[in-house]
């Protein structure tokens, strides 16, 4: 059987949905890098998802386009996402989205003000498949 949440690592966008402490779904469009038997995502320390992630570790990914806007009908995976804070987690996805993504994610960074710095500024998200 496919592991639903890896197959959407070919995808260019998902929308990672988490959720607040009062069960309302935040969704943010993402990049997402194949690692082994999870997904990874690179994000700014700051943002407003690790503290929802902290609070509750559910997510919702599902196929969106650059601006976070999905399909009629698109049925989203669930998953689990756990923080990885240490270097060499930031280190590993910041080298494979540049990778997979030579242009676009080094502009990011760079409109961000995190290029160069993205050991520091950054935390890294491992996605697996949520247990059924």
């Amino acid at each position: 059987m496919t592991d639903p949440v890896l197959a959407l690592a070919d995808r260019r966008f998902l929308l990672l949905t988490t959720f607040r402490k009062t069960g309302e779904a935040v969704g943010t469009p993402v990049w997402v890098v194949r690692d082994g038997d999870a997904l990874l995502v690179s994000t700014p320390r700051d943002s407003g998802k690790l503290k929802r992630l902290r609070n509750n570790p559910r997510v919702q990914l599902v196929p969106c386009r650059r601006f976070g806007k999905v399909k009629p009908n698109q049925q989203p995976v669930e998953g689990i996402a756990e923080i990885l804070d240490d270097a060499s987690a930031v280190m590993r996805v910041t080298e494979l989205l540049r990778a997979k993504l030579p242009i676009e994610y080094p502009l990011i960074l760079r409109l961000e003000g995190s290029l160069g710095t993205e050991l520091e500024k950054r935390v890294a998200l491992r996605i697996t498949a949520a247990p059924s």
